[in-house]
């Protein structure tokens, strides 16, 4: 069984250190590719290296709108020399947020920021990584007057409405999930994953953050994770706790919300989701995992290099809408 994270972020400082153990350990455990996400100036170059590092990491780079207020004046030139240099790499993360931290932001300055970074997208013919929080209206909008999409556009974890899903897919778009699925009623979520065109769902951890509600013995974690007691920083040490009857806590819910998520835990989203789709964990993995390699196979991507082709005529005529049952 593989897996394909479509959108995480390996890069981050509290994991960077982490990030080769990390990888191999997901890896161990069936996860074959991981979207890793820049989110600024910052950290594009860390994603560059990580990307010409790791086969099985696909770079990808952008501004996300918590960080368009840093941008230098010579942001877009340096992205644009970026995808110049690193052919193998997608767009992201990009997007629009009116949450709490989002309304912090100028929202007008997101807008034009996300315009941009879109219509680049559209222009290099390659698939952007979408945040979208609180503003799903606006982003609908904008999707409409840039797109469509040929090339795909992805939401990362989605968590919109099932009636404005059909009118995302009409525009190419492909919907991700990831822990934060979660925190939605089951009943809403089950409604909305069965709005989803079976070609369009993909799956993620975004990854250090949005650990999946599970019980402990069945999560991974960061070893040395600072948000975890001393004595229970461990992997080990914390699947022990799990194991003792007469713990109270043996779910993730009792944790610190800072506490990391680790990329093998896409398979807690993988249980989720299939169980609310009526779908076996393999048969949902399957289907995730070729929908994630039909949207990353752009030119000169990783995924066309690994099938020994260029030909990518078939990728942009691929988007039927058949729903999952």
């Amino acid at each position: 069984m593989k897996l394909f994270d479509a959108h995480c972020h390996l890069q981050d400082p509290r994991i960077i250190t982490k990030a080769p153990q990390l990888i191999s350990s997901a890896v161990a455990s069936g996860v074959s590719a991981f979207a890793v996400n820049g989110v600024s100036e910052k950290d594009w170059n860390l994603v560059k290296e990580m990307g010409a590092k790791y086969p099985s990491v696909v770079p990808c780079f952008g501004i996300h709108p918590w960080y368009v207020a840093e941008r230098s004046p010579q942001w877009f030139e340096t992205l644009k020399s970026l995808f110049e240099t690193t052919p193998t790499a997608a767009v992201g993360e990009i997007g629009l947020d009116k949450g709490s931290k989002g309304r912090e932001i100028d929202f007008s300055e997101q807008v034009t920021v996300f315009r941009q970074q879109l219509e680049l997208a559209k222009e290099l013919n390659k698939p952007a990584s979408v945040h979208c929080v609180r503003a799903f209206g606006d982003l609908l909008e904008i999707l409409k007057s840039v797109g469509p999409f040929p090339s795909g556009v992805m939401l990362h974890s989605y968590l919109g409405s099932a009636e404005m899903v059909p009118e995302f897919a009409k525009l190419g778009a492909y919907f991700s999930f990831s822990g934060f699925l979660m925190s939605m009623s089951e009943k809403k979520a089950k409604k909305m994953l069965k709005a989803v065109p079976s070609d369009r769902i993909l799956l993620e951890t975004d990854s250090p953050d949005a650990l999946p509600k599970a019980e402990l013995g069945s999560l991974y974690f960061v070893d040395g994770d600072p948000s975890l007691p001393e004595e229970g920083n461990s992997a080990q040490d914390l699947n022990s706790a799990s194991n003792d009857k007469s713990n109270v806590s043996s779910d993730s819910t009792k944790l610190p919300k800072e506490t990391l998520n680790h990329p093998a835990n896409i398979h807690m989203v993988l249980g989720y989701v299939a169980r609310l789709l009526d779908m076996k964990n393999e048969e949902l993995a399957e289907l995730s995992y070729q929908n994630a390699v039909r949207l990353f196979s752009y030119e000169g991507s990783k995924m066309l290099l690994e099938r020994g082709t260029g030909d990518v005529s078939g990728h942009n005529q691929n988007h039927s809408t058949t729903h999952v049952s």
